[in-house]
């Protein structure tokens, strides 16, 4: 019996070690020219990604695009020729910990250090002095609300914000539904790290498409890009830092939610309602009431989380019609 035990851990052992040193899969043909269409730029020794497309002749007009958790700016590829049509810059980057930006460990991730780097960005880009619109998702969502404070606030090196489109993020911590391998990880301290470790494609695929409408699935390719981006310069490992940010969501509930509330510039939500993080009608239902300025764009019945992916056309329209409005 001993000896039995003994041949199943000489077996076990290299099979896990070839397991925890899969290498990363290779870029689509769509995802490396993503990448190579864009740059890095430098935020305290740390290379983030960002793309800086000039579209429209005589347009003045800026936006930024903010992606969602646990993806990229390649959220964004399906409205991106769009935007470029009637923005005359449109940017977007990786956040830190995300895509191909780099995903330090161990690293205390915070909304409050993303904001920095969208301001950063902005410098890096010669924006400081003009009038920005962002567009968000999820994640991005949060990170423009710390924006957005500091704004109101008058805080030095902010972003002038012309506009703000939030889209399926969950900005009230009350109604707000994670995942439950996201709590997992957030709360499970040194078993996070292992559980990192053994992620795999099956099970983020599963994830993810639980996060999709019924009848706007994503592709095989989708779904390989977006896991793609994740295990580049091992993001996997970072995982269950990055989502501290749900803590921070409620710890500063008051100070995110309050920026929205007083707002002084125009305000817009485009929301996929299938959605099982931000569920409707509850989400709809306190967003209307506690930010009672914004407009909102709702979407088929069918559409969930990821609504720039899932029906880009509405999406798109949704966010025209809107910057369209003032």
């Amino acid at each position: 019996m001993n000896e039995w035990w003994i041949l199943v851990g000489l077996l076990t052992v290299p099979l896990i070690a070839v397991y925890l040193n899969i290498p990363p899969p290779v870029p689509s043909t769509e995802l490396y020219s993503w990448m190579s269409s864009g740059s890095f730029f430098t935020f305290k020794n740390y290379n983030i990604f960002y793309r800086d497309s000039w579209g429209a002749v005589g347009s003045s007009n800026v936006v930024i695009l903010l992606h969602g958790f646990p993806t990229s700016s390649y959220d964004w590829y399906k409205v991106w020729e769009g935007l470029t049509q009637h923005f005359q810059r449109v940017i977007a980057l990786d956040f830190l910990g995300f895509g191909f930006s780099d995903k330090p460990r161990p690293h205390h991730y915070s909304v409050f250090e993303q904001a920095s780097i969208v301001e950063s960005l902005a410098v890096h880009l010669g924006l400081m002095d003009q009038k920005i619109n962002i567009l968000s998702h999820d994640y991005g969502d949060t990170v423009a609300q710390e924006l957005l404070y500091r704004y109101e606030q008058n805080r030095t090196g902010h972003l002038m914000i012309n506009s703000l489109c939030l889209s399926n993020g969950g900005i009230f911590p009350e109604a707000h539904y994670p995942r439950v391998i996201q709590k997992v990880l957030k709360d499970a301290g040194l078993l996070a790290s292992v559980l990192t470790r053994f992620m795999n494609y099956f099970f983020f695929s599963r994830g993810i498409r639980e996060v999709f409408g019924p009848y706007t699935q994503p592709t095989e390719a989708e779904s390989w890009d977006m896991w793609t981006g994740i295990r580049v310069n091992d993001g996997n490992l970072v995982m269950d830092s990055i989502l501290q940010y749900i803590n921070q969501r409620q710890k500063y509930r008051d100070r995110w939610v309050g920026a929205l509330a007083a707002a002084s510039i125009p305000l817009h939500f485009i929301y996929g309602p299938l959605d099982p993080v931000n569920p409707h009608p509850v989400f709809l239902t306190l967003y209307r009431k506690l930010i009672p300025r914004s407009t909102v764009s709702v979407l088929d019945d069918h559409i969930s989380h990821y609504p720039q992916m899932e029906d880009p056309t509405g999406f798109f329209n949704a966010y025209l019609t809107f910057m369209n409005s003032f």
